[in-house]
This record gives structure tokens, sequence and C-alpha cells, in this order.
């Protein structure tokens, strides 16, 4: 099964096992992601519901790509400036395409699940101790006068 993923303002077709590389994600390398932003999916030449699909995809790495020279020069007056780019991408391995793969249903569960806290101290709030009385310092500074 393949499917066409938009991600980063850019459109790629991926199948189960392939590699790409994108615009930069947030995660570590080996986190689990998945691709919610699907424009078309199918098998062979029959397509399949979109809004049933998921692809989901494991960061290979975080890295940097080649580097770009970005050159100006104004003829005849002497302007001449030079600047190099290189933009952050991350490289995927595609887990999996169709209706509902475990790795896709791992993660958004990861995702979702409400965290728990059995604390007593959401249970029972701590009484607050009374501050100090500050009529103290202000006698004391009367007494020397």
């Amino acid at each position: 099964m393949f499917a066409v993923v938009r991600t980063g303002g850019k459109q790629y077709r991926v199948a189960e096992g392939d590699k790409i590389a994108v615009e930069k994600l947030a995660g570590e390398a080996g986190d689990t992601i998945v691709l919610d932003d699907i424009l078309l999916a199918g098998e062979g030449e029959s397509l399949a519901d979109t809004a049933k699909v998921t692809v989901s995809a494991e960061i290979i790495a975080q890295a940097k790509s080649e580097k770009v020279i970005v050159f100006k020069k104004r003829r005849r007056h002497n302007y001449r400036r030079k600047n190099g780019h290189r933009q952050q991408m991350t490289l995927l391995r595609i887990l999996g395409v169709g209706d509902s793969k475990p790795a896709a249903k791992k993660a958004a569960a990861k995702a979702d699940a409400p965290v728990k806290d059995t604390s007593e101290e959401k249970a029972a709030p701590k009484a607050r101790k009374a501050a100090p009385a500050k009529d103290a310092a202000p006698a004391a500074k009367a007494d020397k006068e």
C-alpha cells in the first residue's frame, strides 16, 4: 500500500520500508511519529479512504542537508556578499501505511494517554504556615534611637 503525505510544505509518496528526508520535525532518533496529513492512499490502482489510513514513521536521525551558497553581486559598485545555508532536516523510515497498523496505534496511544497522579498532595492540600511578624524589626530600630 502507498500513500501521499504532506509535511513541511512538501508532498511525498511513501510505502512501507521507504526512507525519506523531510523538513525538521520535533523528536529524537528512535522516536515513532504519525504523519496525519494524508492526501491520497491506495493499493495498486484502487484508492482507499484517506480518513481511515494512518502512516507511521520512525525518526532515524536529525541532520543537515547540503550547503547552499548564496552569492550577491552588483556590478560596477564593488558589492559582493557570500553566504552559506544548511537546512535542518529529519530522516524518516516508514514503518507502516494502512488502516490500523500496530505501530501507529502505539504511538497515538502514548501521545493521548492521560497521566494519572495518585500523590497525596492533590487529595489534601497542605496548611500554610503564618508569615513571621514584621513589627519586630522597626521596634528594634526605634529602641536604638
